[in-house]
């Protein structure tokens, strides 16, 4: 392929310029393999946030790469406005692994785009406008989601973006306002002191604060839906207290607004429990938004709902040109058997809780390691300044730690407000041995760091 001179030079020039790369010296890939990555000059990597949390069960699994050929060479696409086999198979597939009545799919070709679309939906179905998300959530770069993303590092300053959206306060058991270390659902606690005895006070407190939110800043009964990812990802892995999305559920339903569930980065078995994230907080939302994993890296995404509230969209035409693409929805079908044959959520589950574990190890070794937190292989690891006042670490700092690891080949990411949590979501292939290294080579960082 090209040099990393070459390549510095078209990404100057003929490439979009607010695109970021990672790192001082930014990485050029040439090849994947399961959970390895290879650069340019042949260096292996051990991929660790699997493409932000998009590869799910391997880079270049051959059954991905043969299905695609299949299909490729029957039949690569048609409109929807055709049958075709590969849509009508994949969405009773994809239905079958939904909850409740959650069995109208539509297919589209990104997270952003099924949010969006989804916003649509809602407001269609309610005949409502003014929805809640999240502060530090993230659900998209359209400009109408934009409004929802509440972290300024992904907003613009144009007018109308943020209109009739509303955000309340982030449950962070780590950095709110209340929480402590028996409110998370994971095997890692915070260090701070809690008082609750029997229900979650840190969730409960927070949902009145919604209650009250709802009082104030949105007409009574006219939220038509509440945003929520599962675990928030790009907002550095953050969990909510314990029965938190129930209680905001029940308000929301109290109110006839719809409750969406981002599933974006905690769908298709990551979490290890469940196969969805949303059903380890005890719900079956009103619509359902999927990307990422659900392709293993190709261009796929779905909103799954109800039929009734689907009908709202035949109130005039809507069409998608490549969503539910015969190619799309072949890789989508391979997805889904290689996570059941390979025991994938399985494999979440077990390494995601040995990976907790020992990373919980080093946090009792280095201050540098403010928190750890995370459920299956949707994992965090906040750096802080200062343990007690939770100060992040500074951007130097985080370079120098994150730049390490990248050297002894070890591809972790970045999220969060401050930029200071290490986020790990690999393929859900990776072994123990895989665990091992990572957590040997963040040893090594946060020494070389502190």
């Amino acid at each position: 392929g090209l040099s990393q001179e070459e390549l510095t030079n078209i990404r100057g020039t003929n490439l979009n310029p607010s695109l970021t790369t990672y790192y001082s010296k930014p990485l050029a890939l040439h090849q994947g393999y399961k959970q390895w990555l290879f650069d340019i000059n042949g260096k292996i990597y051990l991929d660790m946030f699997g493409g932000i949390c998009t590869v799910s069960v391997g880079h270049c699994h051959p059954k991905i790469s043969e299905a695609v050929n299949e299909q490729m060479q029957t039949l690569c696409h048609v409109s929807n406005v055709y049958y075709h086999s590969k849509i009508h198979e994949y969405s009773k597939r994809l239905a079958e692994k939904l909850p409740g009545n959650l069995k109208s799919i539509y297919f589209v070709n990104s997270g952003s785009e099924a949010n969006d679309l989804a916003l649509l939906m809602a407001r269609a179905y309610t005949g409502r406008f003014d929805v809640v998300s999240l502060k530090n959530g993230y659900h998209g770069m359209t400009y109408q989601i934009m409004g929802m993303v509440s972290n300024n590092y992904y907003k613009y300053p144009v007018p109308g973006a943020a209109g009739f959206v509303k955000v309340t306060m982030n449950p962070d058991v780590y950095r709110g306002i209340w929480g402590g270390n028996k409110c998370r659902d994971s095997p890692i606690q915070t260090d701070r002191a809690c008082s609750c005895s029997g229900e979650c006070e840190a969730g409960l407190k927070y949902v009145q604060q919604f209650e009250e939110e709802l009082s104030y800043n949105i007409p009574k009964n006219n939220i038509a839906a509440f945003w929520a990812e599962s675990i928030q990802g790009v907002g550095g892995t953050v969990q909510f207290p314990k029965n938190y999305i129930k209680g905001i559920y029940d308000l929301v339903k109290k109110q006839g607004g719809l409750f969406v569930s981002d599933e974006v980065q905690t769908g298709f078995g990551r979490t290890g429990d469940t196969f969805w994230g949303f059903e380890m907080h005890g719900i079956i939302p009103d619509i359902v938004t999927m990307a990422k994993g659900i392709g293993n890296g190709f261009p796929l995404a779905a909103v799954a709902t109800t039929p009734e509230i689907a009908e709202a969209l035949t109130k005039a035409a809507h069409f998608n040109t490549f969503g539910g693409n015969p190619v799309a929805c072949a890789v989508g079908i391979a997805v889904l058997d290689i996570i059941e044959e390979e025991k994938l959520q399985e494999n979440s589950k077990e390494l995601g809780t040995y990976f907790l574990l020992e990373l919980s190890k080093l946090k009792s070794q280095f201050p540098i390691i403010g928190d750890v937190r995370g459920k299956g292989l949707m994992i965090g690891v906040e750096l802080v300044s200062d343990p007690e006042t939770r100060v992040p670490v500074t951007p130097q700092t985080f370079l120098k730690f994150w730049e390490y690891c990248r050297d002894q080949g070890l591809i972790i990411g970045k999220g969060g407000l401050h930029g200071n949590v290490l986020r790990m979501k690999p393929p859900m292939c990776i072994t123990k041995e895989d665990v091992d290294f990572t957590v040997e080579v963040l040893q090594n960082a946060a020494e070389y760091a502190s």
